[in-house]
């Protein structure tokens, strides 16, 4: 009768062959061509190796060969090497609480021999011969004289022959050769100073010489993720409380619909992780789209014993001994580098002293605005008609558009130029140096009021308003043992919580600010993030959204008429607030196009 239970006969218990063991290991950790490249390069830069060539055919079914310049195998060992358990990696428990390199198990090499043909050749500095020795089915030969360079080859051939239920499960030639393509191309930006090449059958598919300099790693990253990141990538590097992060971080404005460039390394392994996805998210709050992805290869150096990296079978994910302290030092770098970003802070040249230099004073017949003047009274904004000196830290801070500088001079104009004329009430013209500046008043005027908001409430108490009756939640146990503990930090949020049971909390008190906002779901956000990472922010993003709305709704509109000072006030209070370069909704707020590019557009020159 269909779904009628299906009798299983008792078995007894027995202890399973040598091989199925290997094959059911190597389930883990090889799930298609892909995973075997990444383990066997992997070796080899464990073995500091300079050079890896890889070369692959049928999509690495029928062929995978890693080939390496590292420090090789003796003779001896080469059996130890595809034998489970055998690593030269750690040598007690405490080696295996500060693992420094990429593999340390030694499960990579017998779990690949159980599933396929596998031929290893090596040869150390030490001897004058290399030797080799063969894996069929996991059977190993004996060790015999082969001729090879100081390295290793390992070739695997006829991959998952003796397990057809994985086999069917392998996609397209095509498909299978794209994975180990990505494979090779995330391992290599982790290991810059080593060659990469990658053979597709006869095609050469990858070279990547060794990159030393900063400019030969750009190089490199822009080979694998693309010239336009590059171009829009801003380069990073701080470093404290025993941690450090290097890389480049996009542009806000160069967010992704999806997370597909997001590069992360921790001690030069691959990582994906949502605490760190979160933590570098969150870095880019006020300056991204909602439901768009920062782009960024970052690369963070941490002790290893405050990693369990031998947390996953692939070791793509990891444990920290102190989830919020990463967390904390990831969103502190990330959105104290973007707050450090000023409108213009790139283009210095020496234009004229003053504005009316640079526009001439009009006649009252020829009037720079339309009959009636502006509509409006005049922006919260001091007004400065002299030019301001950009000093060095400023100068040399990232920017949206990297503008060209031109000859010192003893004169200096502001970094956005002085104002020219305002374009159909929505946009600001600026002659700068070198260009002509665009600036969009509202996203603009809006970032500047933002700013102003957040830091009148920065530092100070967050006004609270007790509510009439205390709210209780059901809560999860963990969840309220995590609330009841971090009380006086919400309450410093301006939320007074108080546990009132096993599983339930009291909500007493919430920011003014707040008071319409759905409690509800503020406190289990919060809890959650608690819970996950030991730290949230929910109270602060949820002031902060109804500041950007204040800032939005108070901001100069479209239509409205500026006058030059206005305009030039403006511009100036840009290049004083952090995060300038975009509003706090991720739009841009000011462009800037050269002379070079003026010249093409009216093919000057020609």
């Amino acid at each position: 009768m269909l779904g009628a239970p299906v009798s299983v006969p008792p078995m007894s218990i027995r202890v399973l062959p040598e091989q199925l063991i290997h094959q059911i290991a190597a389930g883990e950790v090889i799930e298609r061509p892909a995973s075997v490249v990444k383990e066997l390069v992997e070796n080899s830069l464990d073995a500091g190796a300079s050079r890896i060539e890889v070369e692959i055919e049928e999509g690495g079914v029928r062929l995978c060969r890693v080939r390496d310049d590292g420090a090789g195998i003796e003779r001896d060992e080469l059996a130890l090497a595809l034998s489970r358990h055998a690593t030269s990696k750690i040598t007690t428990i405490d080696d295996l609480e500060r693992v420094a390199t990429l593999g340390f198990r030694g499960e990579a090499l017998p779990s690949i021999a159980s599933v396929s043909r596998m031929r290893l050749v090596s040869r150390t500095r030490h001897s004058d011969v290399g030797y080799a020795i063969n894996a069929d089915n996991g059977v190993l030969s004996a060790p015999e004289p082969a001729p090879h360079p100081v390295g290793t080859t390992v070739e695997v051939r006829d991959l998952f022959f003796n397990v057809p239920a994985r086999r069917k499960f392998l996609r397209a030639e095509r498909t299978e050769a794209q994975h180990i393509e990505r494979m090779i191309e995330r391992l290599a930006l982790s290991s810059f100073e080593t060659a990469f090449s990658l053979t597709i059958g006869r095609r050469r598919a990858i070279e990547y010489p060794a990159a030393r300099t900063r400019l030969e790693r750009e190089r490199r990253v822009a080979q694998i993720v693309g010239e336009e990141f590059i171009a829009n990538a801003m380069y990073i590097e701080h470093e404290s409380a025993g941690c450090k992060l290097t890389g480049w971080l996009c542009q806000p404005t160069f967010a992704r619909a999806q997370p597909d460039l997001q590069h992360f390394y921790l001690n030069g392994r691959v990582l994906r992780d949502r605490l760190v996805a979160s933590a570098i998210r969150l870095g880019y709050r006020d300056v991204i789209f909602h439901g768009r992805y920062p782009a960024f290869v970052l690369f963070m150096e941490l002790d290893p014993r405050q990693v369990d990296v031998n947390a996953h079978p692939a070791k793509l994910e990891v444990r920290f001994r102190d989830p919020r302290h990463v967390h904390d030092f990831l969103f502190h770098s990330v959105e104290r580098f973007l707050r450090e970003t000023y409108a213009g802070s790139a283009v210095v040249a020496a234009p004229p002293a003053r504005a009316d230099t640079i526009v001439p004073a009009r006649s009252a017949e020829a009037p720079l605005w339309p009959a009636g003047g502006p509509s409006q009274s005049p922006l919260a904004l001091q007004v400065e008609d002299r030019p301001a000196t950009v000093s060095a830290e400023r100068a040399s801070a990232p920017t949206l558009a990297r503008a060209p500088t031109h000859s010192d001079s003893v004169s200096a104009v502001p970094p956005l130029g002085f104002a020219l004329a305002q374009l159909h009430g929505v946009y600001i013209l600026s002659q700068a140096p070198g260009g002509l500046i665009l600036v969009d008043m509202h996203a603009a005027h809006e970032r500047t009021m933002y700013e102003k908001l957040k830091a009148s409430l920065a530092g100070g108490t967050v006004p609270m308003q007790p509510l009439l009756e205390p709210l209780t939640l059901a809560v999860s146990p963990a969840e309220a043992d995590v609330l009841e503990e971090q009380a006086a930090m919400l309450q410093r949020a301006g939320l007074d919580i108080v546990r009132s049971g096993p599983a339930s909390v009291q909500v007493r008190a919430l920011p003014a600010m707040l008071a319409s906002r759905d409690i509800d779901d503020l406190v289990r956000r919060i809890a959650a993030d608690l819970v996950a990472v030991g730290a949230s922010r929910g109270v602060d993003e949820a002031i902060n959204e109804v500041l950007g709305t204040i800032a939005c709704h108070s901001a100069v509109r479209a239509n409205r008429n500026l006058s030059v000072p206005e305009m030039n006030a403006l511009l100036r209070e840009m290049e004083r607030t952090v995060r300038s370069d975009q509003c706090n909704h991720g739009r841009p707020t000011w462009t800037y196009i050269s002379m070079q590019d003026l010249d093409r557009m009216f093919l000057r020159g020609r």
